[in-house]
């Protein structure tokens, strides 16, 4: 899908034909689309199939009149009666007048400025606006990290009163999130790094100043990946001991009522031998013995209870 954008008396409206200044949004786009603009603008064929390919790594490549940067943004889609948390890969290229952004899914990001939540934002600002979407991404991703934290403690809510695995993977499933964001942080760093040696971006209007916010966002989101990462790595290990102790506190217990039940059966056992046994002839042997074996029971409970077996 193709959708062509352009600011005008400073909002931004859907244009039909590619114009200067305008804004040009892939989204899982067709080969027939792909090759159009390849042609139209004598694109690299590699720039544009490179950020739909989900395992593209985060880079910036520089050909003549042509820039490709591939950084990674943060990416939710609904699982079970949960959230999975990814990354996915977000293409920007620019070409003459016109700034091309290319993505697999529908993102928030991009969202955020079609529906004109970003200030300041015009399409024909294009360093500016590539500036500011990787201000986005990095703000997305604190969001995304600070949602990672809120699951991870209803999670832990659970786990205090459960003895099931099920808990125990969905946080793992939110580790393997927190593994997916610090790796795209680091690949996007590298980007940012690479993009502050460009002239032109110094050459824009406040355009260091909003580069340098932009590495100090990301390197914020690093440290808060880093920290959640940390915490529920050892949240998880503790609370993997407490569902063992929580068994073998089980395990002891059962334990304990079998050997205070076998008891009772012993005396069973001896009396119900074809043999002579004391109380054999009584008319009330049985009460006695059944009073015996009783009374033999509640003074196991007693001594297991005395070594907290209970």
């Amino acid at each position: 899908m193709k959708k062509i954008y352009k600011t005008v008396d400073e909002h931004l409206t859907a244009c039909p034909t590619l114009e200067k200044g305008c804004w040009v949004h892939l989204q899982n786009p067709t080969k027939e689309e792909i090759d159009g603009l390849n042609k139209r603008f004598a694109l690299d064929p590699t720039f544009l199939p490179a950020a739909l390919d989900v395992e593209e790594r985060a880079r910036l490549e520089h050909d003549k009149d042509q820039t490709l940067i591939i950084v990674d943004t943060p990416y939710m889609e609904a699982e079970g009666g949960g959230h999975v948390y990814s990354t996915i890969p977000l293409g920007i290229v620019l070409v003459d007048d016109v700034i091309i952004t290319v993505a697999t899914v529908e993102t928030s990001i991009i969202t955020d400025f079609t529906e004109e939540r970003i200030r300041g934002f015009t399409t024909d600002k294009r360093l500016r606006f590539i500036l500011q979407l990787l201000y986005r991404n990095a703000a997305m991703f604190l969001s995304y990290l600070r949602q990672v934290d809120k699951a991870s403690m209803i999670v832990q809510e659970k786990l205090e009163k459960s003895l099931r695995n099920q808990e125990l993977l969905q946080m793992m499933k939110l580790e393997k999130s927190l593994v997916f964001f610090s790796t795209s942080l680091k690949g996007n760093e590298v980007v940012l790094e690479k993009m502050m040696r460009l002239e032109p971006i110094r050459q824009i209007p406040e355009g260091g100043d909003l580069l340098d916010d932009v590495i100090i966002e990301n390197k914020q989101a690093m440290e808060m990946c880093t920290i959640y990462r940390d915490i529920l790595s050892g949240t998880m290990d503790a609370f993997a001991s407490v569902i063992s102790n929580n068994l073998n506190i089980v395990m002891k217990v059962l334990t304990s009522l079998t050997v205070m039940l076998s008891v009772p059966a012993l005396f069973a056992a001896f009396w119900g031998m074809n043999v002579a046994v004391p109380f054999g002839n009584s008319p009330h042997g049985f009460y006695l013995v059944l009073g015996m074996s009783v009374l033999s029971a509640l003074v196991a409970f007693i001594l297991l209870w005395r070594r907290k077996m209970f």
